[in-house]
């Protein structure tokens, strides 16, 4: 509106454009610098559930229509296959394993130097505010980085004319929505129908699952948790329009991880880790992206990628320890000649289990460096989803083939690689074939760089993290003179490489003076199997080890060994030992090892009573008690 300068208001006319100025200014902000930028994400939804992403069976109008007015990203990933430890990659820009939040769950504390990128925006004048998710698996107090953190948290919140950075996370889409007791509450709710949309018995089952009830009956609920959510969504874009704030905003809308049907969540296949994306930039803000409006990208893309992204849109170079690139906004990087998506999977609730995987988008290569553990569960938690109970269940039972069973057992394989335009589903393991050698050996040397070259704090098991780093963080020790990252990440592929032609190498780990060395020669030992019968008396000699890491991990090597009475012995004198003996990483680790010895009947019960009576025992020691305790 343009206005004379021989315009006389009055008193009235003035205090009344003075208040549909203000109003302009929350709501739609023509004239604004920067943009805002709105943050849509979902739990637990991997890309293949939605019709944009190919699924015939999907019902997602809102997300397809948003898709065709977008760029879609096909290999988007989320770095971990499981919420609080993506989160952190989200928040901080630098992967979980290289500050040391890779852990699900954990609280370790990380170094002042890693900023939320929040603070950044914040400092941009922007308005920041998170509905409501936070589980960044770090020490502090997550919803004080926010302006606003809470259900109620809204964008309508903020000053005049002030931009914003507004999340609004869904559950409906969560693993848990498949429990039979949420099912019953979402059905009371009318978030899902009384009867599954799609027919269990019609829905298309992908090959890495068995064909059993429950998992099609669960995937006929998903269905449903999926077309809930997608609506959920279309509110959010249609109260930004109502706003009159769509042409001022750019929309991502992301899931944190994969999941929620079996092999998803908490798996680096892509089902677990290769996520839907889809980023809508406003013609007003095209000039922030290289995408054309519904353009499919091959581009990848991933969560460590989001924070120097945001950045980079509100006009922000990228802080030095951030180590993702932006792909949008004026300081974009383009990917490097031969790009690689970093993922990565460790303790996961009280199961530890160390993998690391890499992918360029046409292969995935995944590294186990805990191969004598089974692949499945990853989680107890998961158990509740009766597709998962049955699998289970039928494992048990001995009803499965053999390509549905070996998830359960052991050995699993150390090395996976997959074609994934070949085998999208990943179900055909080329580390098998022999032709396929020279692959197998570049993308493994490739891994290791990796891992080198973000200092990748997963070869210190996590037990050990307080004692080694003192008041420092393991950051900081990983990074210091007292510890040589690269030896010990050699020393982690040799000993999970389950070779026997290792096991002198091994020997001379188990005498070394470094407590993370000796863990390593442990650790090797119980992947050889019985092939490391031979290393016993060393193993056994560990057990009056200082470190209870190294302790706990040569008894279990003694079991797996075939000592299978010396590793009991060993075990049995761990729950004697008082509990300052421990701390709560190297309990939730004895633990894992009763059930894995199957010796759970004789630990004594004194101990039992000692756990309750302590009051600063963990969570998981304590459900352990809950559960097993007389």
């Amino acid at each position: 509106m343009k206005f004379s300068p021989r315009l006389i208001l009055t008193p009235f006319a003035l205090i009344a454009l003075l208040a549909m100025t203000s109003l302009a200014q929350t709501d739609a902000d023509t004239g604004a610098s920067r943009p805002n930028i709105l943050w849509i994400t979902s739990e637990d939804n991997a890309a293949h559930w939605l019709g944009c992403y190919g699924n015939t069976e999907a019902q997602t109008p809102r997300l397809d229509a948003l898709a065709s007015r977008s760029v879609l990203f096909e290999h988007a990933y989320s770095n971990a296959p499981v919420c609080a430890v993506a989160r952190s990659t989200i928040l901080h820009g630098v992967y979980a394993v290289s500050s040391g939040t890779q852990h699900m769950r954990s609280r370790h504390r990380i170094p002042e130097s890693l900023r939320p990128y929040v603070s950044y925006l914040r400092e941009q004048g922007y308005y920041c505010t998170n509905n409501s998710k936070t589980d960044y698996n770090r020490r502090g107090n997550d919803a004080a980085i926010w302006d606003e953190s809470s259900r109620k948290a809204h964008y309508k919140n903020r000053k005049p004319g002030q931009p914003f950075f507004a999340i609004f996370n869904f559950t409906v889409s969560h693993e848990s929505n498949l429990f039979p007791d949420k099912v019953v509450k979402n059905r009371e709710r009318g978030l899902v129908p009384e009867q599954t949309r799609v027919a269990a018995k019609d829905v298309q089952l992908p090959p890495h699952l068995p064909d059993l009830p429950a998992i099609r009956e669960d995937i006929a609920r998903y269905h449903d948790c999926v077309t809930a959510l997608d609506k959920l969504i279309g509110g959010v874009l249609d109260e930004l329009d109502e706003r009159g704030l769509t042409e001022d905003t750019i929309v991502f809308y992301y899931a944190d991880h994969g999941g929620a049907t079996p092999r998803g969540k908490r798996y680096l296949t892509d089902t677990g880790a290769r996520i839907p994306m889809i980023v809508h930039v406003p013609e007003k803000w095209q000039h922030l992206s290289p995408f054309r409006a519904g353009e499919q990208s091959p581009e990848l893309v991933a969560f460590v990628d989001l924070a120097p992204t945001l950045l980079s849109l509100s006009g922000l170079e990228k802080p030095e320890q951030m180590q993702g690139r932006a792909f949008l906004g004026e300081h974009r990087e383009a990917p490097g000649e031969a790009p690689l998506v970093f993922l990565y999977a460790d303790r996961f609730d009280e199961l530890y289990g160390m993998r690391r995987a890499i992918t360029d988008g046409r292969y995935k290569y995944i590294r186990r460096f805990t191969s004598h553990l089974p692949a499945a569960p990853c989680s107890y938690y998961s158990l509740g989803q009766p597709g998962w109970a049955e699998w289970m269940t039928a494992w048990q039972n001995g009803e499965l083939p053999p390509e549905y069973a070996t998830l359960w057992e052991t050995p699993q394989p150390v090395e996976e690689l997959y074609d994934l335009e070949a085998d999208p589903w990943e179900v055909r393991n080329l580390a098998e074939d022999p032709t396929q050698a020279n692959l197998l050996a570049h993308y493994r040397q490739r891994l290791q760089q990796q891992m080198n070259a973000v200092q990748d704090t997963g070869v210190i098991p996590e037990p050990m993290f307080q004692p080694l780093a003192g008041e420092d963080t393991i950051c900081d020790y990983a990074r210091s003179e007292q510890c040589d990252l690269e030896e010990l990440t050699r020393l982690a592929f040799l000993a999970s490489s389950g070779d026997p032609e290792n096991s002198t190498a091994l020997f001379a780990m188990m005498q070394d003076d470094d407590p993370v060395v000796r863990y390593w020669g442990a650790l090797g030992c119980s992947v050889l199997g019985e092939r490391a019968a031979e290393l016993s008396p060393h193993l056994v000699a560990l057990g009056d080890d200082p470190s209870a890491c190294v302790r706990l991990t040569a008894a279990g090597a003694l079991w797996e060994a075939g000592k299978k009475k010396a590793g009991l012995q060993a075990l049995l004198r761990e729950f004697d030992r008082p509990s300052e003996s421990f701390n709560d990483e190297d309990e939730i680790l004895l633990t894992n090892l009763a059930k894995q010895l199957d010796m759970i009947e004789q630990i004594p019960q004194d101990w039992f009573e000692r756990v309750r009576q302590d009051k600063s025992a963990g969570q998981y020691v304590r459900r352990f008690v809950e559960r097993f305790g007389k």
